[in-house]
């Protein structure tokens, strides 16, 4: 080998050797993987919010703009008080002509970074330079200034409510709805030469103290101020309350020591789910949807005290925090489930709260949306009796089962099942106990109850179809509870989905009080805007296969395993049929679509895991493995639809692992096809469960073979019990299916069978 042949070989094992060190030196911890600018650009509606906060935590903060193509963020945020919220206060720092001081600065704004645990920004039109880290409570502030000879300013504004400022803090309270107020206490690190209001374009240091809308106060800094400091608390209990938070948690002005222990704390939340293989895009998604469930519920007990909004009181929480804001209508699909495996000491929390909440409310109905201020009772059905069932069913046993069930029962058949409304149940309520559906308003005829919304409608099938699966929840927890008569009454009940199936059409097709099927009425176009008319949000194509607790009885009714097949598969073959600006414009939600299937819609989830109850799981791998491709990506447009705080995304992290809780409530999972070598879940207990895949390689996507726990596995789902022993799911892949696994009568998932047949 010659001189020349020599060195080139030489180089090229010390460059593989160096590029394997650097590979090792850079190993990215779980947080590493999070994007939180996924999805800021929306299809149609809400964009996701890059939010910077703790797992679950009381402080969430993300820049205030309408989505990532905002050319200005209007101030700097303190506390979102409500997901989707905007911030409680803003702080905007200033440099400039007194004169042009206003109580919030909207700024162009460059070289953003954003990571769960930390935000910074330059506000380049000022030349200022902004950092931030959240702790759960507290929040700091390190505040730049370019302009060494300006004098440098801090405002800070209330959008209702009071500020008072004494030396170097701030302190004060917002109003929000129903009587709740965010509290907030502030400080900096430097003592301002003036701090008060700011009239006639200027600093009134004698007066201390402003209220009203968009109050604020002003803290001047001398000219040769390089930097300010400022921590703070929030709370909603009282300003006392917001310094003792700022002082348990924030101890000084290091703002690098609290985003480090913000980086270790969600390291060690997202690492309960370790994962191994090559494609580092899938990486990506996958802890950033994993992110994405921990911004909702958040914890309010504040050193063992909470405030709520239910019966606007202060209370002890007794050991037990006391949790909030959920819009159980998105998240009992599957970011519930999903932390009844991975977080099952705060599902009880959870569970526990929406008691307490129950309890605390005049009619002690349980919960739909409880926000901070309250139960907004947005969308229809009242599926926090799944939630309910679901865990218990799966082990949780710190919460009251019989109170429970009271609370459930109550909101189920004392409350109005109208859509988005708090009224007592009326004459449509009297008409679904003696039929069995929810009737549908004849097309031109006027609305006479006093309880439908004027905007959301009716909802009929949307109503029917939930509210029966709600009775079948209701009933097994009375099963549970030993109360058969009243378990056979839900169950029974539970059943009547059937007087709304159309046997001609083999859809859910509302009828009307007559019981007449409305006519003429088209699936995917009827119904008005929203299709509220008759099904909501998505139309009747979506509807058809929204029976969760009894897929085995809907296979039935559509004709069987094939023809179900052959019209699971026409769905996705079925045109929009309009221009895509008609059909957005009716169906502004039913976005990611593939044919009529809308991935960006919390009641599509179930369905691409449907081919299972039919024998033929190939295709639920071949459709989750597209859809994940298709919709879920690491890009500023990479959801499809409105998030809702882990709604969406929850779906996200079950079908990348390889299963999914196809009916919350029934203690099993659906397996699907795992986009990872290998996934360990910490279970507790020092225990793990595994998903192994052999033969992996990203475009593996077909189970050949299975094992569970070292046992041949031939069907297509697994109980929670299994999963809770730990041990693994081993599963033999390959890039084409073989249509054999998990095809015969024996090998289906479960649905629902009466007691005693």
């Amino acid at each position: 080998m010659n001189k020349y042949f020599c060195y080139l070989f030489s180089a090229i094992i010390s460059i593989t050797i160096s590029a394997k060190s650097t590979s090792a030196q850079i190993t990215k911890q779980p947080v590493d993987y999070v994007n939180p600018y996924v999805g800021n650009i929306s299809h149609l509606l809400v964009p996701t919010y890059p939010t910077v906060h703790l797992p679950n935590s009381m402080l969430r903060f993300y820049p205030e703009r309408e989505n990532y193509t905002s050319n200005t963020v209007n101030g700097l945020p303190l506390v979102i008080t409500s997901h989707r919220g905007s911030s409680a206060f803003n702080l905007s720092p200033f440099q400039g002509d007194v004169r042009e001081i206003k109580n919030t600065i909207r700024y162009g704004y460059d070289n953003e970074i954003i990571k769960p645990y930390y935000y910074e920004v330059d506000l380049d039109d000022f030349g200022i330079n902004a950092k931030f880290a959240p702790s759960h409570q507290s929040g700091i502030y390190e505040i730049n200034f370019s302009k060494s000879q300006a004098s440098s300013y801090l405002i800070l504004n209330t959008r209702d409510g009071e500020l008072s400022t004494n030396e170097n803090t701030v302190s004060g309270f917002q109003r929000l709805s129903n009587n709740t107020k965010v509290f907030i206490y502030l400080e900096t690190d430097l003592k301002p030469v003036e701090a008060g209001s700011y009239q006639n374009s200027s600093i009134d240091n004698q007066k201390k103290a402003v209220s009203g809308r968009n109050a604020f106060l002003v803290l001047k800094y001398a000219g040769n101020t390089q930097r300010v400091k400022a921590r703070y608390g929030i709370s909603f209990i009282s300003v006392e309350q917001a310094k003792k938070n700022l002082q348990r948690e924030i101890k000084d002005y290091n703002l690098a020591n609290v985003a480090e222990l913000g980086k270790n704390i969600w390291n060690t939340t997202l690492g309960k789910i370790a994962i191994k293989g090559s494609d580092e895009n899938a990486k990506t998604i996958f802890y950033t949807s994993l992110y994405r469930t921990y911004e909702r519920m958040i914890n309010l007990s504040e050193d063992g005290k909470y405030f709520s909004a239910f019966d606007g009181k202060i209370h002890n929480d007794n050991g037990t925090p006391f949790f909030t804001d959920d819009w159980i209508w998105d998240t009992y699909r599957a970011t519930h489930p999903l932390r009844v495996i991975i977080e099952p000491k705060m599902e009880s929390n959870m569970i526990n709260s929406y008691l307490r909440m129950a309890q605390q409310m005049d009619d002690h109905w349980m919960p739909t949306f409880p926000e901070v201020t309250g139960d907004s009772r947005r969308m229809n059905s009242n599926h926090g009796v799944a939630t309910i069932i679901d865990a218990y069913n799966k082990g949780l046993r710190s919460f009251n089962l019989e109170e429970a069930y009271q609370y459930c029962k109550a909101g189920i058949t004392e409350k109005t099942l109208a859509p988005w409304s708090a009224k007592k149940a009326g004459v449509l309520d009297q008409f679904f106990k003696d039929h069995g559906y929810f009737p549908a308003l004849p097309a031109g005829e006027k609305e006479t109850a006093p309880e439908v919304h004027g905007f959301e409608k009716r909802q009929p099938i949307a109503v029917t179809l939930g509210t029966v699966y709600d009775e079948w929840c209701l009933g097994n927890i009375a099963q549970q509870l030993g109360k058969t008569e009243e378990a056979r009454h839900f169950l029974d009940k539970s059943l009547t989905y059937r007087t709304v199936f159309n046997p001609e059409t083999k859809f859910f097709h509302p009828k009307d009080a007559s019981g007449k099927f409305i006519e003429p009425l088209d699936y995917r176009f009827s119904g008005g805007l929203g299709a509220r008319e008759t099904y909501d949000e998505n139309n009747g194509w979506l509807y058809r296969w929204d029976v969760l607790h009894n897929v085995d009885d809907l296979v039935k009714m559509i004709g069987g395993k094939g023809v179900f097949v052959e019209e699971l598969e026409k769905m996705y073959n079925t045109p929009l049929g309009k221009s895509r600006f008609d059909f957005y414009s009716q169906l502004p939600d039913h976005t990611g679509n593939v044919g009529q299937f809308s991935m960006g819609n919390e009641p599509a989830m179930h369905i691409p895991y449907l081919y299972n109850y039919a024998g033929q799981p190939w295709r639920t791998q071949k459709r989750v493995r597209s859809l994940l491709s298709q919709w879920f990506r690491n890009d500023l447009m990479g959801i499809p639809g409105d998030e809702d705080g882990g709604g969406l995304t929850s779906f996200v992290v079950f079908s990348q692992i390889g299963f999914y809780p196809i009916t919350p409530g029934l203690p099993m999972y659906v397996i699907g096809s795992p986009t990872f070598e290998n996934v360990k879940i910490d279970i507790g207990n020092g225990k793990k469960f595994e998903v192994a895949c052999k033969n992996y390689a990203p475009e593996n996507k077909y189970i050949q073979s299975a094992k569970l726990n070292g046992k041949v596995w031939n069907k297509s789902w697994f109980t929670h019990e299994e999963l809770m022993k730990g041990g693994s799911l081993e599963l033999i892949m390959g890039k084409r299916p073989n249509k054999q696994w998990a095809a015969d009568d024996a090998a289906t998932p479960p649905s629902f069978k009466m007691p005693g047949k």
